[in-house]
C-alpha cells in the first residue's frame, strides 16, 4: 500500500493576508524595544510586543528561531501595522532581504499613500540608515510572514 502526501497550499493564505497591504524595509542596528520606542514617539503610535505572537520559523527539525513581532492598531479603524525583526541569532526571517533589519506591513484601504509617507518620515530619523518600500511580489519567503 502506497502512502500519498499531500501539500498544504498556501498562497490563498497568503493572498488574503497581503491583501491591501505595502511593505516598508527598514535598515536600523537599534535592538527592536528601542527602535520601537523611536517609531512611538516620532509617530505617535503605540507600537507594542506580545511574546506569544512572536514569529517562530523552523528551517530544520532541531532548529527554532524566533523573530519579535510588533504590533499596532489604529484606533477607531481598520488599520493595523506590524513590525517584524527580520533577525535571530545571525539567521534572518527573509533570507533574500537578508541586509535589512525590520519590515513594516501596513494594512488598510489607504496602504499604498500611506506607505510613502511612512517611508518619507522613517529616512528622517536619525538612526535609520535606510527605508525602502519593498514590493510583496519579489519577496521568495512571503509565507514567513503570516500570523
Amino acid at each position: 500500500m502506497s502512502v500519498s502526501r499531500q501539500m498544504l497550499d498556501m498562497s490563498g493564505a497568503t493572498e488574503n493576508f497581503f491583501s491591501d497591504t505595502a511593505l516598508i524595509g527598514i535598515g536600523c542596528a537599534l535592538p527592536g524595544y528601542r527602535f520601537c520606542w523611536t517609531i512611538n514617539q516620532a509617530f505617535d503610535y503605540a507600537f507594542v510586543r506580545e511574546p506569544e505572537s512572536d514569529v517562530e520559523y523552523k528551517p530544520a527539525k532541531d532548529q527554532v528561531h524566533f523573530f519579535s513581532l510588533y504590533q499596532y492598531m489604529v484606533p477607531h479603524s481598520s488599520c493595523k501595522h506590524l513590525l517584524y525583526k527580520l533577525r535571530s541569532e545571525k539567521k534572518s526571517l527573509l533570507p533574500e532581504i537578508k541586509q535589512l533589519d525590520y519590515l513594516w506591513l501596513i494594512n488598510s484601504f489607504s496602504a499604498e499613500d500611506d506607505v510613502t509617507i511612512i517611508t518619507h518620515y522613517l529616512r528622517q530619523l536619525p538612526d535609520v540608515q535606510l527605508a525602502q518600500i519593498l514590493d510583496p511580489g519579489r519577496l521568495v519567503n512571503l509565507n514567513h510572514l503570516l500570523l
